[in-house]
């Protein structure tokens, strides 16, 4: 039913012919290769479909019809009823009836293959080959175009970043500054200073913000740090690193903002001390390497050059009692908070434009973790860091 397909021309274009037609389809409000075409976060079933002149049509409900149209990303904009299906009349499921218009669109259009990206339903490959339509899977559609940011989305990005370090300082300062209780619990506002509470007010702090914390936070400490993506429960302790990592999105841009501070109340252990320093260093080296060209590869391999120089052991997917290197160093970031290419083991060429995270860090049952993580722009003239903030431990206002 699915032909599976690369780019003819290794590009990172589908290579068509002359009646074929790209068509990405969904739910433009979760998949954001069809929002960032559409121009609209729909809710409802959608389809966007290039056509082999070159036009960009859209599918949507019918009461979507007017704000899509004024999103301005379409040639035309259509909705499932202007193509029933030839056999009758279209389904009453919306996704159905959008897949089953879809097809009668191409069928009209005399066009017989299409080229779909890696989020296309199922449901619409179905009623296309049912209608007739081979379907080609490209690899790189609404990939590559969403890896090179253009100068509107890097400055979306540096407002979310921006929005985002705000928040940050807040909780670090509070962590850092909050009241010693008994057995050196972390207390604020004569209440527990907890993973959960911190979590609650940075969620607040970025609604008042119009940004929102879908995928949730990080606010953990040992013995739960040892899992570098353990959001972190209980308690907070005065000499114990904190790692907090915030990564909201804002919601009038659907770009994501992603930091990562370590903060200790009190004064830190000449052990996390080191790991400090060392985090540091590696995330230097890191930088170094940021370039067109470069590797996400050669970006991890910097990093643990330095890391295990410092005496530290890789130790990918085993949790560890001492401090260990348990994770790549970033990921490409946009309207996902996760987006290709990865910075570590099997990561490709780094483009110019591309936007990545890079957060090395060391994490230990024991001795609690240390995470730093900025956001950088790859450019020619070396990495730009879209991060103001400290990367120190003492997050004390002055």
């Amino acid at each position: 039913m699915v032909a599976t397909s690369d780019s003819a021309d290794g590009s990172g274009s589908p290579n068509n012919g002359s009646d074929g037609a790209q068509v990405m389809a969904g739910l433009a409000d979760r998949n954001a290769n069809l929002f960032r075409r559409l121009g609209i976060a729909l809710g409802d079933p959608a389809a966007w479909l290039k056509l082999p002149d070159g036009k960009n049509v859209g599918i949507v409900r019918d009461l979507e019809m007017d704000r899509t149209r004024a999103a301005g990303r379409l040639d035309s904009v259509h909705c499932p009823a202007d193509f029933p299906p030839a056999s009758g009349s279209a389904s009453g499921d919306r996704e159905t009836a959008s897949a089953q218009s879809v097809a009668r669109f191409l069928q009209l259009q005399s066009i017989d293959r299409v080229t779909v990206d890696r989020a296309f339903p199922f449901i619409y490959a179905w009623h296309l080959a049912d209608a007739g339509i081979a379907v080609a899977y490209d690899d790189d559609l609404g990939v590559i175009d969403r890896r090179v940011k253009t100068d509107e989305e890097i400055e979306w990005l540096r407002k979310a970043q921006s929005v985002t370090e705000s928040v940050m300082r807040q909780m670090c300062e509070m962590i850092a500054t909050a009241d010693v209780g008994s057995e050196g619990r972390l207390m604020f506002g004569g209440e527990p200073l907890t993973s959960e509470r911190v979590r609650t007010m940075a969620g607040e702090a970025f609604m008042k913000r119009n940004y929102t914390m879908s995928h949730g936070a990080i606010v953990a400490t040992l013995p739960d740090s040892a899992d570098c993506h353990h959001r972190g429960d209980g308690d907070l302790y005065t000499g114990h690193p904190v790692i907090v990592d915030l990564f909201p999105r804002d919601e009038s841009t659907r770009y994501n903002g992603d930091c990562t501070r370590t903060v200790v109340n009190g004064t830190p252990s000449e052990t996390v001390l080191k790991m400090h320093a060392a985090v540091v260093a590696s995330k230097e080296a890191a930088e170094s390497v940021l370039f067109p060209g470069r590797t996400g590869e050669e970006v991890q391999l910097a990093v643990e050059k330095v890391l295990v120089g410092h005496g530290y052991p890789i130790s990918r997917g085993e949790l560890t009692d001492g401090p260990s290197i348990q994770h790549g160093t970033g990921h490409g970031i946009g309207l996902e908070v996760h987006e290709p290419i990865l910075l570590d083991h099997g990561g490709g060429e780094m483009l110019a434009g591309e936007v990545f995270t890079v957060e090395p860090g060391l994490y230990g049952r024991q001795t609690g973790g240390v995470r730093i993580e900025d956001m950088l722009v790859v450019t020619a003239d070396g990495p730009v860091n879209l991060n103001q903030l400290p990367m120190g431990l003492d997050w004390k206002p002055n």
